[in-house]
């Protein structure tokens, strides 16, 4: 039976804790850690472990690039600057980040030197297509940028996938606005509750389609299709659409095309080729173990991050409070 109750969590806060992690460790090359578990095995009712070190002795050090702890809304620089339920995070070529400021209902952006500003929307939630804070956002949960600095959001709460240009021109991409599921062209395709957002090198936009339980594709050219996924909930390595997720969220992509999602209720992470095979790298049931595939426990993983050669893939783990790391063998 799929759980509802829970999903207002996994889209709300559990993103906000990933995302407030990530804004720290931003000021960072790799803006990553990784955590001890608390109590050495599976209990989750610790509050972080002692010391400092990660995987073979690593130390990574966490400072804050922009915001100070408050919920508001404020641009400027470092602590200067306010956020409110700060959600999908992502990084441009230049080093500036993108960050969905989810209930702001506004896409920010922070230079490397930690100057935050509004790309676009206005603060009020809604649909408005226009420029800069003439658009306006209803949640934006996720975001993730081009080559050429188009970014593009999932826009949550409106269904919609919105692309926004490097001068803050706000258009849907993808999205009837109503909820539901279906194919084609960008008006006339549906999505419900949109959580995680990615795009390949040649355009082609994924999109962690949560509430249909499906990974759709979007093609430069606008036409959305499903990569794969039944829309049953449930957990099926397969081909396409034999293949089942439950309420998957945060999505990445590689150079070669593979496809890497943080399948939050099923406690996994699954990656689907270019071909749309789909198979679980990592996680079982729900708990915190450190090991091989699926010997390896996870809560609720709800964002995901891969190098560009598909060999190290970083979770949020939500509900462990930590960043878990993925090496391939």
């Amino acid at each position: 039976m799929k759980k509802t109750v829970m999903k207002t969590a996994a889209i709300t806060a559990p993103a906000v804790l990933a995302a407030l992690f990530a804004l720290a460790l931003t000021a960072l090359t790799a803006a990553l850690i990784a955590c001890p578990n608390p109590s050495g095995g599976d209990d989750q009712s610790g509050d972080g472990g002692s010391g400092g070190g990660g995987p073979s002795g690593e130390v990574w050090v966490v400072s804050t690039l922009a915001g100070n702890g408050h919920s508001g809304y404020a641009d400027g620089t470092g602590a200067a600057a306010e956020f409110e339920w700060p959600t999908g995070i992502t990084m441009d070529t230049s080093g500036n980040i993108y960050v969905a400021d989810q209930s702001d209902h506004r896409i920010r952006t922070i230079t490397p030197s930690g100057v935050v500003s509004t790309l676009a929307g206005n603060g009020s939630s809604g649909d408005t297509n226009g420029t800069g804070t003439a658009a306006q956002f209803y949640s934006p949960h996720d975001v993730a940028v081009d080559s050429a600095g188009t970014v593009y959001v999932a826009d949550l709460y409106n269904a919609l996938i919105r692309q926004i240009t490097p001068e803050g021109v706000v258009s849907t991409l993808a999205g009837s606005g109503s909820y539901g599921y279906a194919e084609g062209t960008s008006t006339e395709a549906q999505f419900y509750s949109p959580a995680g957002v990615a795009v390949d090198s040649a355009g082609t936009v994924y999109v962690g389609d949560s509430y249909n339980d499906r990974i759709r594709q979007i093609t430069p050219e606008g036409m959305v299709s499903t990569l794969a996924g039944s829309g049953s909930y449930g957990y099926t390595d397969g081909t396409g659409l034999t293949a089942k997720f439950k309420n998957p969220e945060g999505v990445a992509v590689d150079s070669a095309g593979n496809v890497y999602v943080a399948d939050t209720q099923n406690h996994c992470i699954r990656r689907i080729t270019s071909e749309g095979v789909v198979t679980t790298l990592a996680g079982s049931t729900k708990g915190y173990t450190d090991g091989i595939g699926t010997a390896a426990k996870l809560t609720w993983p709800n964002g995901v991050a891969v190098n560009s050669a598909g060999t190290v893939i970083y979770v949020t783990d939500w509900y462990n409070h930590c960043i878990r790391k993925l090496t391939r063998q």
